[in-house]
This record gives structure tokens, sequence and C-alpha cells, in this order.
């Protein structure tokens, strides 16, 4: 795999992986009743916790997208 091709999929992958973290962050912030609603028929959890739980999961989501996708694509512009 050359260069070219690791900085194509790069970005892709780094634009799919943004896009789904804007999705769930904004569907955390807008229908935040509804989805703890749906997921409490589930499980029993308590709201705090719940949103404890969805906070602590787009933070680590967001970091993992930074560490394996955002730093390698800056490292590649940087060296192109």
């Amino acid at each position: 795999m050359t260069l070219a091709e690791i900085h194509h999929v790069l970005q892709w992958t780094t634009l799919i992986n943004v896009l789904i973290l804007m999705f769930w962050a904004v569907l955390f912030m807008c229908a935040r009743g509804f989805v703890y609603r749906l997921h409490s028929r589930w499980f029993k959890i308590s709201e705090e916790t719940f949103y404890a739980i969805h906070y602590a999961g787009i933070v680590v989501f967001k970091m993992i997208v930074f560490v394996f996708n955002v730093v390698p694509l800056l490292a590649l512009y940087i060296i192109r």
C-alpha cells in the first residue's frame, strides 16, 4: 500500500468517524429523553448514570478518532 492510498483511506475513515461522532453528540443533545426512554426499556439504569455513560462514550470515541485517524492524517499531510 502506497502513502497515497493510506492517505486516501485515512481521509475517508476520518470523515466517516467524525460524522458518526457528530450524529451521536447531536442525537444525545437534542433527543436525550427519547434515547433514555428507549434504553431504559432494556436496562434498569438511572438517568444520571445513563448520561455519564454516554458522555464517557463520546469522549472515548473522540479520543480514538483523533489518535487513530486525525493524527496519522496530519502526519501524512506534513510529510507530503
